[in-house]
């Protein structure tokens, strides 16, 4: 990767049972540990809030223009990692945590009605599948706020974002083993944006990521 590129990773706010959000603890972990020399970690706790998460995002990318933008959200009874796919325009039924829903039921009114992101997901969960690591593929995000994120940010920042969910359970929910793993699947992404037929990158990044596996299971 070049040098001075930057990467926002959000976690969402206080929601339901979630006095500190699972999402926002490890975007924090992801500032600490960082993503590599030469690449700026900027994170951002996004309200669980349809107004003001579509302000968040449109000031992203219109301020810092990230090479990506990944998104945390927690799956409630999850133990696994979840890498989403595609974002819904529409369906938005479920009110925030200000008793708000959209009266369009839309995150953007005339827009197309779903968005993949240029991240190949369903590649990068099988390098992980391949080692016994819980990290699977979806192309359903929920239609609540992290799609609704997901959607937004997908539509200002041409298609370079990505979801995923975290577990809220199990002994990946630990920062110790989650934020690791986060780190690892983040550069992966990284490198898909660098050059998706780079074979040598992608093969050094999953040194770097079976190295990270191994002390993890270590622990």
């Amino acid at each position: 990767m070049d040098g001075g590129e930057s990467v926002v990773i959000t976690g969402f706010g206080p929601f339901r049972q979630f006095i500190v959000n699972p999402s926002w603890k490890a975007a924090q972990g992801l500032k600490l540990v960082g993503l590599g020399e030469g690449t700026d970690v900027y994170i951002k706790e996004v309200p669980v809030s349809y107004v003001k998460t579509q302000q968040i995002i449109s000031e992203i990318w219109k301020t810092l223009h990230p090479k990506l933008a990944v998104h945390l959200g927690v799956a409630r009874g999850s133990s696994v990692v979840i890498l989403e796919q595609t974002a819904k325009n529409s369906g938005y039924r479920d009110k925030d945590v200000c008793g708000f829903c959209p009266a369009s039921h839309c995150c953007l009114e005339g827009g197309p009605e779903k968005l993949d992101s240029v991240i190949n997901m369903r590649d990068v969960s099988k390098q992980f599948k391949k080692t016994g690591m819980d990290v699977i593929y979806s192309r359903d995000a929920g239609r609540y706020l992290c799609d609704f994120a997901y959607y937004c940010s997908l539509y200002h920042g041409q298609r370079r974002a990505a979801l995923i969910h975290v577990p809220s359970s199990g002994s990946l929910a630990s920062a110790d083993r989650l934020v690791p793993l986060l780190q690892s699947l983040i550069q992966i992404m990284l490198d898909q944006l660098e050059d998706p037929s780079d074979r040598l990158k992608v093969d050094l990044l999953r040194m770097t990521f079976h190295t990270c596996v191994a002390s993890v299971g270590m622990k």
